[in-house]
């Protein structure tokens, strides 16, 4: 069966890539290409790119894509109903996918043999003193409100009609796991939602890299990308503020994952995320089941406001 083994990147369709452009780098993102249609963000890590931007009159969400691990995962989903053959990607390092297309619209690529980007510079995470073990010693902090440096690309929520269904096809498709499921408030045997990680075995990944949630509006709800720590998240948060960016909503810490989070809208209304301190799980976890309301998805922090969860 083929085998996603990481999120690769986020499209978005935006009738202006100057805008675009000027807010991802306050984000955090850094260019790495551009051309007169489409632009190319990346972070820190080795992915040319995380975040792609195509010219179009209207805006929208275009699709993800995530890496396989070799050629022959290609080759497998080429023959699946529904598959694109093996296209060449006209995109900075190269490589070859399959498109996709699940029940909704929602455009996934498969890819594979990328180049890998030369990797940015970044600072170590700081050293935190907890009452009981203090890490850091005759060496004060001194964090800035600045554009937070972007590491990678964490995860993506998709909003589909049919939940069961959308969970089976990217389980078929790319061997994705469920590591929790958000249930009606109340009844656990009313799945709503699924967090879906990349199976590595006793590797540790991502609690989730693609979230599924039923909904009657299809579509993207959230891109999320990941920063060095609780520094890095606060000192962006401040800096966004000061340029005067919409923010949805943050600081808080989730409950299903872990993740501190800071949400912000783009210059075309697309919600943005950023995080840092999520699980991490390998084979031996598993997932559970939760049926608490929207308000205790939040542990502490910020609350999402009621038009967050639609």
């Amino acid at each position: 069966m083929p085998r996603a083994i990481d999120i690769a990147h986020v499209a978005y369709q935006v009738p202006d890539l100057d805008a675009m452009e000027a807010f991802l780098a306050d984000f955090g993102l850094v260019r790495a290409a551009r051309t007169p249609d489409a632009l190319y963000m990346r972070g820190a890590s080795d992915a040319p790119y995380l975040h792609v931007s195509r010219r179009g009159a209207e805006n929208g969400f275009l699709g993800l894509g995530f890496r396989v691990g070799a050629r022959a995962d290609l080759e497998a989903l080429a023959v699946l109903p529904g598959s694109s053959g093996i296209e060449r990607i006209d995109a900075p390092g190269g490589g070859q996918r399959v498109v996709m297309t699940m029940a909704d619209g929602h455009r996934v690529e498969a890819v594979q043999g990328i180049v890998p980007a030369p990797a940015l510079p970044v600072r170590g995470p700081n050293p935190f003193n907890a009452a009981t073990a203090k890490q850091r010693t005759n060496a004060p902090l001194r964090p800035q409100r600045e554009p937070g440096r972007v590491l990678r690309l964490g995860h993506c929520v998709l909003k589909v009609r049919d939940h069961d269904a959308a969970v089976r096809w990217l389980g078929e498709r790319l061997g994705l796991l469920a590591s929790d499921h958000l249930c009606v408030p109340g009844d656990e045997t009313l799945v709503i939602g699924t967090f879906l990680r990349c199976d590595r075995g006793e590797a540790f990944v991502d609690h989730h890299s693609l979230f599924v949630v039923q909904s009657d509006a299809p579509g993207v709800h959230h891109s999320s990308f990941e920063m060095q720590d609780l520094d890095a998240v606060m000192g962006a948060h401040d800096y966004l503020v000061e340029r005067g960016y919409r923010l949805d909503c943050g600081v808080g810490r989730h409950l299903l994952g872990s993740q501190i989070f800071d949400y912000w809208r783009d210059p075309f209304g697309n919600r943005i995320e950023h995080y840092t301190d999520g699980d991490v799980v390998n084979h031996l976890h598993r997932p559970s089941r939760f049926a608490g309301t929207a308000e205790e998805t939040t542990q502490w922090g910020a609350k999402p406001p009621p038009e967050f969860f639609t």
